[in-house]
């Protein structure tokens, strides 16, 4: 079975936050699309959340109890029910439930997307751990259609 791992959508890479990203809009619209097929074909969600972990000094952004560290609420009110992983580190296998999580999802099959793809989405999808799945980048493509396939 699929799953879907929505990594790192959170307020601080949004406009107003504290590590704000190019295009973010426009690549929410296509997520939010691309999570309602994925739950028309039931096709679990699971948000990773990355909060940074205060032990090791301040940090630019994802702090702890910030509103820049929340998912994005568009991205939530779309998959209110799905579990959240919280990770301290770029992998969000690394000392998380992520493994066991999937496990009671039986999930085989991940389709990994987030809007730091050269950090946190890659280092995911090359986790040690990713070696016990079929791992696949998840293309938010421009125009997204009802005949594709998630």
């Amino acid at each position: 079975m699929r799953g879907i791992l929505l990594i790192d959508l959170q307020n601080d890479y949004y406009p107003g936050g504290k590590f704000p990203l190019w295009n973010t809009g426009p690549v929410t619209e296509r997520i939010l699309v691309a999570m309602a097929l994925a739950r028309e074909s039931g096709i679990p969600l699971v948000h990773i959340q990355h909060l940074a972990n205060p032990a090791a000094g301040p940090a630019p952004f994802f702090e702890r109890g910030t509103v820049g560290a929340e998912i994005h609420p568009q991205i939530l009110a779309a998959a209110p029910d799905a579990p959240v992983i919280i990770k301290e580190y770029a992998d969000s296998f690394y000392q998380t439930k992520l493994q066991s999580t999937l496990l009671e999802l039986g999930v085989t099959e991940l389709l990994v997307c987030g809007m730091m793809t050269q950090n946190c989405v890659t280092h995911t999808a090359i986790s040690p751990t990713a070696e016990n799945y079929q791992v696949k980048f998840w293309r938010i493509v421009a125009r997204p259609c009802r005949r594709c396939s998630i």
